[in-house]
């Protein structure tokens, strides 16, 4: 299982535990900047690029659990997690094409 989390004093901005915690971690490290932090989507977001540099078969074996201040836990629906498997792929699918285009151009 992985984990992400932020604490408060921002000694941690991300983190992650379980199995290739240490893989996720470094995705976090190396992804994570206040932009996205200043936008709950954007944060569930990178979390789900994340766990997709691990995980296989995409939305299937994930699931995610929202916690924001003052609210409940969130867990987020099969097909919430689905769609935002779905969009995250696209867009790195994306990215991955306008940097072959720029690489061909150069």
């Amino acid at each position: 299982k992985q984990w992400y989390q932020r604490r408060v004093r921002d000694e941690w901005k991300a983190n992650a535990i379980g199995r290739n915690g240490k893989t996720v971690r470094e995705f976090l490290e190396k992804h994570y900047t206040d932009e996205i932090a200043a936008s709950d989507e954007a944060c569930i977001k990178l979390t789900v690029r994340a766990l997709l540099e691990v995980v296989q078969s995409g939305g299937k074996n994930i699931e995610l659990a929202v916690m924001r201040r003052g609210k409940a836990l969130e867990i987020l629906d099969t097909k919430t997690v689905e769609k935002l498997v779905e969009e995250t792929e696209a867009e790195r699918d994306a990215e991955a094409e306008a940097k072959k285009k720029a690489a061909g151009k150069s």
